[in-house]
Parts: C-alpha cells; structure tokens; sequence
C-alpha cells in the first residue's frame, strides 16, 4: 500500500514536470507566432491550453485524494501542499503564453512587434522557455542551490522589461499608442510568466527545506 502510495506521489511530480514542458514550449510557440505573425501556430497555442488546462485539474484532484485517503503528514503533507500550489504556478503560465498568442492572432497579418524590438521581444521569449525548463529541472532533481538560483536569472528578464519600456517612452517612438499597448501587453505577460517559473523554484525549496526561499536566503552562511 505504501509503495503504491509513493509510486502516487511520484505520478504527481512527474505530471509537474509534463506541465513545465508544456508550457515552455507554449511561450516559445507564442513568440515565434507573435514575431512572424503566423495566424495557424498563434490558433495552435490558445487551443493548446486546454491541454495544461486539464492536466492541472487532473493533478489537483489526484493531490487531494491523496489528502483524503492518506493523511500525509512532514514531507509527504509538504510535497502534496506544495503541488497543489505549482500546479497553480504553471497553469498561470499557460495562461500566459496563450495571451501572447492571442496578440499575434489580434494584429494578424501584420505583426504586433515592430522589427526594431523584435530582437528584445525574442530574447523574452527564449529566456521565459529557459526559466520553466530550469524550474521544471529542479521539480525533478530537488536542488535547492539550482532553485534558488532562478530569481537570480530572473533578474535577467527583469532588466529586459525596464528595456521595452525604455523604448516605448523614447521621444523617438513612431509606432503609435496601439501598438505601444500590444507591446507592454506582451512584456508584461513574459515578465509574469517568469515570476511564476520562479514561484515554482522557490516552492520546491520549501518543499525539500520547510523554509521559504527568502528565508533562507537570509539565514547566515547560505
């Protein structure tokens, strides 16, 4: 019984890490569909996240009837708690891609980027992809150096915000206001999107620790 009920938390990690992939390649979808305007790959990913959709309530449903028929106390309580939470994190996530997709799909056949951010926009989106993968890694490994060191790299994504935003207030900007709010649009989702990439870092660091990420970051000698 209690082999089955570990092979049952282990299902779940496994469903966490099905969902990073997911997502991950969902924001890298909705990028190339926003920078090419590609109408056939933005309708992929909005009717994509039905997909992330339904593996989130899967692995909610399967958490609590763990909740219910176990009882789990110490690690097992933290790991099923702390997956509940991530499936949240990552759902967001997908939510999020879809936005940008959904964008592209409203500017179509133009694109709603202006070629001169293309470059930035496209550096968004790829590090937004590395951030889920690194998260979805520490799901699997348990490492709380590599989790922790994901805010660190948001930091990166971070400075390409103030970026965008340095260009929109330029006095140079030629591109008028509706396309000044597709892009601050587009860079909000992506700076989210990593805040929830690192959300499910800082949560496995909980998970393996029972302290919060800035905790114990905070605490002498880590």
């Amino acid at each position: 019984m209690r082999d089955a009920y570990h092979e049952e938390l282990d299902s779940i990690g496994d469903g966490l890490v099905e969902m990073a992939r997911l997502v991950g390649s969902a924001i890298g979808r909705a990028t190339t569909a926003l920078l090419d305007a590609d109408l056939k790959l933005a309708e992929s990913v909005i009717a994509a996240d039905e997909r992330v959709d339904d593996l989130q309530r899967d692995l909610e449903q399967r958490a609590i009837a763990l909740l219910a028929r176990q009882q789990p106390v110490a690690t097992d309580l933290r790991i099923v708690v702390t997956s509940l939470r991530m499936t949240s994190d990552l759902e967001r996530c997908g939510d999020l891609a879809r936005h940008v997709a959904k964008v592209a799909r409203l500017r179509y056949p133009t694109s709603a980027v202006p070629s001169d951010l293309h470059p930035t926009i496209l550096e968004m989106g790829q590090l937004a992809q590395r951030l889920v993968a690194k998260a979805g890694q520490v799901i699997t490994t348990k490492d709380v150096d590599a989790a922790m060191q994901l805010e660190q790299d948001d930091d990166a994504m971070d400075l390409l915000h103030r970026t965008l935003f340095q260009h929109l207030l330029d006095d140079r900007w030629q591109h008028g206001i509706e396309t000044a709010v597709d892009v601050t649009l587009c860079g909000r989702y992506y700076e989210r999107f990593a805040d929830h990439a690192v959300s499910v870092a800082q949560r496995v660091v909980f998970l393996v620790t029972g302290e919060h990420a800035d905790e114990l970051s905070a605490t002498p000698g880590t």
